[in-house]
């Protein structure tokens, strides 16, 4: 095993039980303690793990503002989001949400006939005026570092929408704690948009899977596909599969201009 695969299978162990022994991972990766110290100290180094006397402790993870994310893993973002797209149909109604993977969809819709796209993402909004496509701004309170609008029943009539397909974000995915995200407001949004969709998309890179972050949104059980680049792992893809989670990958080699 290259050290790089081991070194992201420690950290996805010490990720699932949050906080683990040394010489636990001695005899869970079958190496010495040297080699799991110069693993660990790589870790540390890019603020994955913490460690303490005779153990190792999973950091969770802080969200960035939208815009400082939204060139990271740009490739994987654009591929999935170019899949996604791929899946509406002319005359469809469809919901976009205001994450940096799902954002990306916007370019590839503009070719799409009679289309109406319901959003909470000012961005979104901002890159379909002017098209021939119907946008529907969700209404309520403005959270200005996702640049999105998060909204309650009593600020937005939900039950007067139809959408066909909804593609949902998410920070974290897993199958025990299902679909997470950091923000309360926005998983509500995503709670609603959800259980009135008639299908559910996933649109998120595979550096989210096995992750959980503060607020459930939904349980895997809920989404009907998931759409992930092809670096996440065969056991991975496996595991969920077992679980009957559809999950759709994208080749992030090929051209997607």
């Amino acid at each position: 095993m290259y050290m790089i695969e081991r070194q992201q299978q420690i950290l996805q162990f010490v990720r699932q039980h949050k906080v683990v022994k040394l010489v636990t991972l001695t005899k869970e990766f079958n190496v010495s303690m040297e080699t799991i110290r110069r693993d660990i100290q790589q870790l540390m180094l890019d603020k994955k793990i913490e460690k303490f006397y005779g153990g190792v402790k999973y950091i969770e993870p802080v969200e960035g503002l939208i815009d400082q994310r939204l060139h990271e893993r740009l490739t994987e973002k654009i591929a999935i989001a170019k899949a996604s797209a791929s899946l509406v149909q002319d005359g469809e109604c469809i919901f976009i949400d205001s994450g940096t993977t799902t954002y990306q969809m916007t370019p590839f819709l503009l070719d799409k006939e009679k289309l109406t796209v319901v959003t909470n993402s000012l961005p979104v909004a901002f890159d379909l005026i002017g098209s021939n496509i119907e946008v529907i701004l969700l209404g309520g309170k403005i959270r200005h570092s996702e640049k999105s609008v998060t909204s309650n029943e009593f600020l937005f009539h939900f039950e007067h929408l139809n959408i066909n397909k909804a593609f949902i974000c998410a920070s974290g995915v897993s199958i025990e704690k299902g679909i997470s995200d950091f923000n309360l407001e926005e998983a509500i949004t995503r709670k609603k948009i959800i259980s009135i969709s008639q299908t559910v998309y996933v649109a998120t890179d595979s550096s989210k899977f096995n992750k959980d972050v503060a607020i459930q949104v939904c349980p895997v059980e809920e989404v009907d596909v998931i759409i992930t680049d092809n670096a996440l792992s065969k056991k991975t893809l496996q595991h969920f599969s077992d679980k009957g989670v559809q999950i759709k990958i994208v080749s992030t080699t090929e051209d997607q201009h």
